[in-house]
């Protein structure tokens, strides 16, 4: 578990460990997080994806914005590839402010604020714009503030698309499931998912996927259409079948120690970069998905199409586990109310 999150910002942190952390920290990095080089400040961005990701790309975009809207005061520099450690270390390094500003998995961040596990259950999302009404609505602008009691403020989400499973069968009804291994993202919501569609989850880190495949480590996995290109999963996993079980979105995060020494105009400059880097991503996304669809069919992958109604009732129970958590189960009926009311506006 990670203990950083269980110390919320009104509590002490045990003093030995933040002075064993820090001391760490400045043997690690020679550089802040936030810098002040006369009068421009510096903010280190780091994350997991390669170069050539639209989340990336989309990145790279927003850092010209902050830099074109402060006059040059202020600068995003952006270290991918894992350069600073992984998708959890990132996070753990801004929730101490070692770090600026990170790209998280929804999955992964309901390890550190539990609400956003709401965005990781099945079939939450009815459909693509049910999606970015939540995302884009109340709801969404809730959750990216929440997890500042554990020094973690949201900025904007980039769409991470939807999952699905990719092994060496065709996973075309739960049954196929039995008996299989499958990788998922360090997140109960995904484990218990993989659990109730008959499939024995297998937390494994990103980087560690392909060659787990190719062992025999585990029997599949499950990911978006570009990570499974990109990351070249197709090479050992020849069966893509788009059952599209999730819709977990990425969250662009900043350390709240970083943010609170911003100044409010500063604040405003970083803000409507994100918000304008989200908007410029999710095109690249769709077309980033069209292409990685088409790619990995032409390296000989056998991608299907399978009635989603079975797997959606084989995980239906899972909603009702959550009545023991209040707030996450009002989540659950906001969210689904949302649909309803895109629905309607539709028919008007």
């Amino acid at each position: 578990m990670n203990h950083l999150s269980l110390y919320p910002r009104n509590s002490r942190w045990p003093y030995r460990q933040l002075l064993l952390c820090a001391a760490a920290l400045l043997l690690l990095f020679t550089a802040p997080s936030c810098k002040e080089i006369t009068d421009k400040k510096e903010i280190k961005l780091a994350h997991s994806l390669e170069v050539s990701h639209p989340v990336h790309i989309a990145m790279l975009y927003m850092a010209e914005k902050v830099k074109e809207k402060s006059g040059g005061k202020m600068e995003i520099d952006i270290y991918p590839n894992s350069q600073l450690g992984s998708e959890r270390e990132s996070v753990e390094l801004l929730q101490i402010g070692s770090l600026g500003m990170t790209k998280i998995s929804a999955a992964t961040m309901e390890s550190f604020s539990p609400n956003f596990k709401v965005l990781s259950l099945p079939y939450i999302f009815k459909d693509k714009e049910h999606y970015y009404s939540v995302l884009d609505g109340k709801i969404g602008a809730d959750l990216l503030t929440e997890g500042e009691q554990y020094w973690l403020r949201g900025l904007t989400y980039y769409d991470a698309g939807s999952r699905s499973f990719y092994a060496n069968k065709p996973i075309n009804t739960p049954s196929d499931l039995k008996g299989m291994k499958i990788r998922v993202q360090a997140s109960n919501t995904a484990i218990a998912m993989i659990n109730a569609f008959g499939g024995a989850a297998t937390p494994i880190s990103t980087g560690e996927i392909y060659t787990a495949i190719q062992q025999g480590v585990v029997d599949g996995a499950e990911n978006n259409h570009p990570t499974f290109y990109l990351s070249r999963h197709y090479e050992v996993a020849k069966h893509y079948s788009l059952n599209e079980h999730t819709m977990v979105p990425d969250i662009l995060l900043i350390s709240t120690k970083v943010w609170e020494n911003l100044s409010p105009q500063e604040q405003q400059w970083l803000q409507e970069a994100a918000d304008e880097s989200a908007v410029v991503q999710r095109e690249l996304w769709h077309q980033a998905e069209e292409e990685a669809l088409r790619e990995v069919i032409k390296a000989g992958v056998s991608v299907t199409y399978p009635d989603k109604a079975p797997f959606a009732k084989k995980v239906e129970p899972m909603y009702e586990t959550f009545r023991s958590e209040p707030e996450v189960y009002t989540l659950i009926q906001r969210i689904r109310a949302a649909n309803d009311n895109t629905a309607q506006k539709d028919n008007k």
